[in-house]
């Protein structure tokens, strides 16, 4: 594609900023090229690689990070993460409290809150989303996320009828109150997550029913949000571009006038377009260029901790994986140290269980062990002696390299140490969520990042009610152990519950972790508050252009 067009100027230029456009003349002055990241960065706007098109906008209906990231320039909820600490800051609302039992959180909204239409945003706003939300009809990837409130999963469930007898409730037109099943001191950390956001009745209903999927109301000329910048223009498979939003009750303080969201999918296209000037902040680094960037200490890269673990989702539904001890010798036959330190070459760390240490002082206390003889014995034990006769298993992955070469290494450990083969598919982003979603798969690539700094939010995702389960697989003593680690406010009793409950995910392997991720990109030295954090998280309304000079 033509970067000329790509990154063509707009007609209308957008205010500039006096410092900036001093510096961009300076360096025109001394004979220096601008690159369109020079002149964007001049604009105020940020040039940001998403690495592929989004699926939707909505943020009720999106999980992935890179529709999460988009949604959360265009919404906001009641809190919002602090960029650097990653603590829960006031947002939409400008305070709350809880209750001295732990059993009720009351929100106050800044009066001054509008949407982008310019029209008061009031606490019916906040109730009309979260009924939406857990309207099993919209099929809320996030829905599991609201169960901690009073009878909120009995809606999702149909065995309560009315939303008013759940625990959301408005008291007046600025005051949000949540009545809990049990005390939860991650409340306020859950509530930063966009799937909490308010999304507009007066643009949803426009265009159908409250939670009709798929409906066109998060178009560029009918979208409403209430986030530090409202949609400009999407490109399909080009970009997405967003302005400031002056109607946001903080728009003094944002500092970009602008931000483009590119759908680069090829690694080292976008490793060129950063060289060349036409980006900002990349999605990622083609893992070839890793060894080289870390040994010369390139200040322009970034290998950030992540709250991250790239795994398998094993389809248990299906023959022959609803066997356990098939889909155990899968787990078991994967060399994941040749995985981090030999593909991802990236500071990755292999991942023998599924959530990553540290996060509230959790450990796990199981691992899968590698071992090949073992492998073997169990699918024998299956019925498949050194793989005879096992069929041929399709394992999906998204269009992304390193993606590729993962699936290319395990493809020959599974061959060499069981025998078998399996095919490998890459899927367009969208073709391949909608594969995850709908359960048309064997084996299918997935990685999850924490929405909140728990384990919580990677053991909740396999219940039997996640809708981010997607594997088929249930099980009651796994259930048994979150729903008892939910109800605790005993850390070390907690603690345990959960390692209980991933002993026996790891057990029964309807997912296989492979590694834990690095948070691995391409900055440019003059954008600042791009804060390094475990959940890369990064407000857009705290980053700001610095200049060149400034920068090093």
């Amino acid at each position: 594609m033509n970067p000329a067009r790509i990154f063509q100027r707009d007609a209308l230029r957008i205010a500039l900023r006096v410092s900036v456009f001093a510096v961009a003349a300076a360096l025109a002055g001394c004979g220096k090229p601008a690159t369109p990241a020079d002149k964007a960065a001049a604009e105020g706007v940020l040039l940001i690689n998403n690495n592929t098109e989004p699926v939707s906008l909505d943020p009720q209906v999106v999980s992935g990070a890179v529709d999460l990231r988009i949604a959360s320039a265009l919404f906001e909820g009641l809190l919002a993460n602090d960029p650097v600490s990653l603590e829960p800051r006031p947002a939409a609302a400008r305070s709350w409290e809880v209750s001295p039992d732990g059993l009720s959180y009351t929100f106050h909204l800044r009066p001054e809150a509008r949407w982008s239409d310019g029209a008061p945003l009031t606490s019916k706003d906040f109730i009309f989303a979260w009924q939406r939300i857990l309207s099993p009809r919209l099929a809320a990837p996030n829905a599991a996320m609201f169960f901690v409130v009073k009878n909120a999963r009995a809606f999702y469930e149909g065995k309560v009828t009315s939303f008013a007898d759940t625990g959301f409730s408005a008291p007046d037109a600025h005051t949000l109150r949540l009545t809990l099943e049990h005390p939860c001191p991650t409340l306020p950390a859950l509530v930063c997550h966009p799937a909490w956001a308010p999304v507009p009745a007066q643009a949803i209903l426009r265009y159908g029913e409250m939670d009709l999927p798929g409906t066109p109301w998060t178009r560029p000329e009918r979208i409403i949000g209430n986030g530090p910048f409202q949609l400009k223009t999407w490109k399909v498979s080009d970009r997405i571009e967003v302005r400031r939003n002056p109607h946001y009750w903080n728009a003094a303080a944002v500092h970009l006038n602008g931000i483009r969201f590119y759908a680069i999918s090829d690694l080292l296209a976008e490793e060129r377009a950063f060289r060349g000037g036409l980006l900002h902040i990349t999605s990622t680094v083609p893992p070839m260029k890793v060894v080289a960037l870390r040994a010369a200490h390139a200040q322009e890269l970034r290998l950030d901790p992540f709250f991250s673990t790239t795994f398998i989702r094993v389809n248990t539904r299906v023959k022959p994986l609803d066997d356990p001890r098939v889909r155990r010798a899968l787990a078991l036959s994967l060399h994941r140290g040749e995985i981090a330190e030999h593909v991802m070459r990236a500071g990755e760390t292999p991942a023998y269980n599924l959530t990553p240490p540290g996060a509230a002082g959790y450990v796990c206390a199981t691992q899968i062990p590698e071992d090949a003889t073992e492998a073997r014995r169990l699918l024998a034990a299956a019925g498949y002696p050194g793989g005879a006769g096992f069929p041929v298993l399709r394992y999906l992955y998204n269009t992304h390299e390193t993606s590729q070469l993962i699936a290319q290494a395990m493809q020959a450990m599974w061959r060499e140490n069981l025998g078998i083969h399996v095919e490998l598919v890459s899927q367009e982003w969208k073709v391949y969520k909608h594969a995850m979603e709908s359960g048309d798969y064997q084996l299918i690539r997935s990685a999850w990042s924490g929405d909140y700094y728990d384990p919580a939010s990677f053991l909740e995702l396999f219940t039997s009610h996640s809708e981010q389960n997607q594997t088929g697989w249930s099980d009651a003593d796994y259930d048994a152990a979150i729903a008892a680690a939910s109800n605790t406010s005993d850390t070390a009793a907690r603690l345990a519950l959960f390692q209980r409950a991933e002993a026996r995910l790891l057990e029964t392997s309807p997912v296989i972790p492979l590694v834990h991720n690095r948070n691995k990109f391409l900055i440019r030295p003059e954008v600042k508050g791009w804060h390094a954090n475990a959940l890369d998280i990064h407000p857009f309304s705290a980053v700001n252009f610095e200049s060149p000079a400034q920068a090093k």
